[in-house]
Parts: C-alpha cells; structure tokens; sequence
C-alpha cells in the first residue's frame, strides 16, 4: 500500500517563488510518517516549494488543511478523486470545520491523528473506509519521521513541538477553540530525544503557549539546559513577572520569545478577551526585563478590533520600534470559522465574505469583514505601511545593534536573514491568491 501525504501551498502568484519565511518544515507530515507502519510506502509533496505528481500512482491522498489552504487543498482532492483515489483529510480547519470538509474528500479525521491513524488504515486495507475519525486531542506520544524530509529544502531551523493548546480563550483564537481552552504538556523524553535529534543550531519550540503551566515549563527548562542548544518559542508578557522563571528560559537557551501584545488599546484586550495582557502590570518596564535578561522579543500585534483606527496602529509602530524588538508584525484581525470572533462578527451583519477562505478573488492581506472606526481597506494598508516602516534600513541596522547587545552572538546572523528579507516579502505576501492557481493546477 502506498500513501501520497500533500501539504497545500496558501496560494501562489504567478511567475513567482514562495514566500521564504513560509518554508516551515511541516511537523504534521512527519508525526503522519511516524504513525505509518513501515510496509507502507510513503511519499510526500510539498506545494510550497515543488510541484504536485498528479498522475502518481498511489492507494490515498492524505492533505492536511488549514483555513488559509482550504481552498486550494479542496481543488488539489478533486483531481485525485476524479481518478478513483480516496482522499483523507485532517488539520486545524477540517477539525473545526468537518461538516464543510467532508464534501470534498472521501474520509475526515478530527481531532489529533495520533489514536485514529491506525484504525483509519486497517479500515482503508480492509475498503471499508469512514467518512469520519475522531481521535483525541491530547495524546501525542510519538517521534516525528524527518526523513520524510529528504531532498526538501526548508529553513534551516529545527521545529520541536513541546506542547499543544493554550489555557486562554482569546476571541479570536482557532487553537483555543480547538484544544477547548486548555493546555496538554509533551512527554519530556520525547522532547530531549527530538532536539538531541534536531540537525540544525537553531530550534524552534512549537508550543501556543510555553509557559502556560509553570510549574511543567521550570522542569522542562532544566531539562535542557545540559543540551546547550539556542532555541526560540512563544510565551506571554508575564514571563517578565517571573524573575525565576526568566532566568531559567535564559539558562536554557532561550534567545527569542514571541509575544502576542496584540493591542495596546484597554477596551480592545477586554474585547478579544486578554485582559490579563494589561493586568501583568506597566508594559515598557515587563518589556525592559525581558531584554535585560538576554532574550529578544518577537512582538506581534493584531488591528480591526471596534477601537481601532489610524492612531492604534500608529501606536503600536511606536512602541515597537521604541523597543526595538527583535522584530514584530503587524497584523488585521482575520475571523477564523467557529471562534467567537466569527460568530459575533457574522451576528452583527459585518462579514465581507461568509467564507473567505472559499471566496474567488480573495488575496492574503485583505480584511474579510468591516472595522468600525475605518474601513477595511484602509486598515490593509497601514498593516502593510507599518511593516514596511518596521523593516526600513534606518530601522533594521538600530534594531539589529540592539540585538547583538542583548542575544548570543550565534543570533546575529538569524537577525539579518530575518529582517533584511522583511521589507522586500511584505509586498510579495500582499495579494497571495488565497486557493487556486490555473497555471500549476492540471485541467
């Protein structure tokens, strides 16, 4: 039996290569590749960087879907369908989405793979294949298959996921609403055993939230202090409450930690419900102990909330680039299905699109629903404005000494191949066809 894995591409423009910062190793193909027995020949097409086989010969298509692929991913089964190929799909949008999902394959999987993947391949061995799988949501006890990876070339940092879901509900948020607002911590063991495995000198630690259980991050930290690796993940502004938990991010190899400030506008927290980002205290003095201890900050902030307008966003520059923070984003809020965000937006009539991510015309950087205080294409571009101004050359070569003061020396080269692509991939990004494109898709 042979199965062909396929990860979707967001879309792509015509005549032009990838978005680089978008080429990811992709943890889900690999953790699929290890649930495999291994007399089941695999193969795996990356959209993002090579071109889809879609005259492979193959038992079935397995396409993991996000809402930003899901269009395109949609299309991509079609054509294995219409030559007699089941096709599988799981991921994110088809987890909070099946009933949608499930009109375009043969079988959706809910929920996380790893206790369903088995029964879906016996059932497939056997022509009884079902429409649908639920699996759990917490169990993940298995060591990705990279060699799934070969000949790929994707950025040269190493993902090592160390837990799943997140123990807020943020309005917005689909991994709160996929992992019903709570946090499940990965096997230490299986993290050592992974980054003692990892082939490159940066690591990423794929986590929502690293330290939403302390008490799970404070051993997890001296675990891996004896690795001496250089590693990055994503936390909160509390951290910076913590002196002791600080320290022992810093002591373990954390150089860069990705905050999401999302706003710096009171009513716009308690709107999206992260109050808790104003109630850890003043934020220039949380921000200033972060950096004193030796760990640069990834900051992102989100924009179309009911008290946003020009000076929000305004705003939010200023304080990035005041930071000078290692880099930021500056993102439009985006009504992911089924989050609260969706329904409210929808309840009060102000979608654009009901599905977007099914909309003919719809290109990445554009709103899908009507601000209130302006208008949606006006806020697209002062998203795109405050990147650009974030990413100047007077900009980059502050932050950038800056860096090199509070970062490991190791991280200065990361800081430049970041940040002296970011100018030029802000317009690159702007306009993505979100789903299909003609010209790569056979007829």
């Amino acid at each position: 039996m042979k199965i062909t894995f396929i990860l979707p591409a967001i879309g792509k423009k015509q005549g032009q290569k990838y978005i680089g910062t978008w080429k990811m190793e992709p943890l889900t193909v690999a953790m699929l590749k290890a649930l495999t027995p291994p007399d089941v020949e695999t193969e795996f097409f990356d959209d993002r960087i090579e071109l889809i086989d879609y005259e492979t010969q193959t038992d079935l298509v397995c396409i993991t879907v996000e809402t930003y692929t899901a269009g395109r991913s949609y299309k991509i089964a079609a054509h294995f369908r219409r030559r007699g190929i089941p096709v599988v799909m799981g991921g994110y949008h088809a987890t909070l989405c099946p009933e949608e999902t499930v009109l375009y394959c043969d079988s959706v999987m809910i929920g996380n793979a790893e206790t369903v993947w088995g029964c879906m391949l016996r059932d497939l061995r056997n022509g009884c294949l079902k429409k649908t799988y639920r699996g759990g949501i917490g169990e993940y006890d298995v060591l990705p298959d990279k060699s799934i990876f070969g000949g790929k070339k994707y950025l040269p940092i190493s993902l090592v996921e160390t837990g799943r879901g997140c123990c807020h509900s943020c309005e917005f948020c689909a991994i709160s609403k996929y992992y019903c607002s709570k946090y499940y911590p990965r096997d230490h063991s299986l993290i050592i055993d992974d980054l003692k495995s990892s082939k490159h000198k940066y690591t990423f630690l794929v986590d929502d939230n690293l330290v939403a259980d302390r008490n799970n991050a404070m051993r997890l930290f001296r675990e891996i202090e004896p690795l001496k690796i250089k590693w990055a993940g994503q936390g909160t502004l509390s951290i910076a409450k913590d002196p002791e938990l600080l320290q022992a991010m810093k002591r373990s190899g954390c150089e860069i930690i990705l905050i999401g400030f999302e706003s710096l506008n009171k009513e716009n927290l308690n709107q999206m419900n992260k109050a808790f980002n104003y109630a850890v205290g003043e934020r220039d003095e949380l921000v200033k102990r972060i950096h004193d201890a030796g760990i640069g900050i990834y900051a992102t902030f989100v924009f179309g909330y009911d008290n946003d307008d020009e000076g929000t966003v305004y705003e939010a520059l200023q304080f990035a680039t005041k930071h000078k923070f290692y880099t930021a984003a500056f993102n439009h809020l985006l009504p992911f299905p089924n989050t609260a965000l969706y329904d409210r937006l929808k309840a009060d009539n102000r979608l654009i699109f009901d599905k977007w991510w099914l909309e003919d015309g719809y290109n990445y950087g554009e709103l899908a629903f009507h601000p209130k205080r302006i208008t949606a294409e006006r806020l697209s571009k002062l998203c795109r404005d405050a990147r650009k101004s974030f990413s100047s050359p007077k900009t980059v070569l502050s932050r950038g000494f800056a860096s090199l003061g509070r970062t490991s020396p190791l991280m200065w080269g990361l800081f430049w191949a970041m940040n002296l692509r970011l100018g030029e991939e802000i317009d690159e990004k702007m306009n993505v066809p979100i789903g299909e494109n003609l010209d790569e898709l056979p007829k």
